[in-house]
């Protein structure tokens, strides 16, 4: 059987040894993000999801002040691993930090008070559902991406550096760049172990 979203799907991998260097311009990759994001789904349509794109040195300082702020907290003689793969992000050609905006939920929580406790669920689904439309959109230009989560440690410098709205919660983090070593083999559990079919 064929599907040629779930041949995308397929292709989507983390892939960690990113490089700087891209086939497309920034332009054209920002349009890519916009419209992935758009175009996923969300609760009630609320549209929760806000995007900041990091290229270049806008993105290499992300990670220079994540590895700062990892410093401080990581023992010293466990450091240089740590340091180590901060670098191999920044390594790549730009990040993608997603946020969701609480006023949204909060909102739709004093709306519709039967469903209050389920808006920050829906929230976090449709922000994992913008990460993967995105991921897998950089993924169909030949772009490799591996999705970070920093937070909430980085949210303060991120708030600062970038000016973030004190409304809108850092989720994750996805570095993306040039594919200098593709992913390994991935294993996958027996399907009757996830999956319950009855007809």
């Amino acid at each position: 059987m064929s599907n040629a979203f779930i041949e995308m799907l397929k292709n989507r991998r983390t892939i960690y040894n990113l490089g700087d260097s891209l086939s497309v311009s920034h332009d054209h990759i920002s349009q890519l993000v916009k419209d992935a994001v758009k175009h996923s789904p969300s609760s009630f349509n609320s549209q929760t999801s806000r995007v900041v794109i990091l290229f270049g040195e806008q993105h290499k300082k992300l990670w220079d002040l994540t590895k700062e702020t990892l410093r401080a907290i990581v023992p010293a003689g466990s450091f240089a691993a740590t340091e180590q793969k901060i670098d191999s992000f920044a390594a790549g050609a730009g990040s993608i930090l997603f946020f969701e905006d609480l006023n949204v939920v909060k909102g739709l929580q004093e709306k519709f008070a039967a469903y209050a406790d389920n808006f920050p669920i829906w929230s976090e689904q449709s922000s994992g559902m913008a990460q993967l439309a995105v991921w897998s959109a950089l993924a169909e230009e030949n772009i490799g991406a591996s999705l970070q989560h920093y937070n909430p440690l980085i949210d303060n410098f991120v708030a600062k550096e970038w000016h973030i709205p004190e409304h809108w919660l850092l989720r994750a983090q996805m570095v993306f760049g040039s594919i200098n070593a593709p992913a390994g083999d991935k294993d996958f559990m027996d399907d009757e172990q996830r999956f319950r079919i009855y007809q």
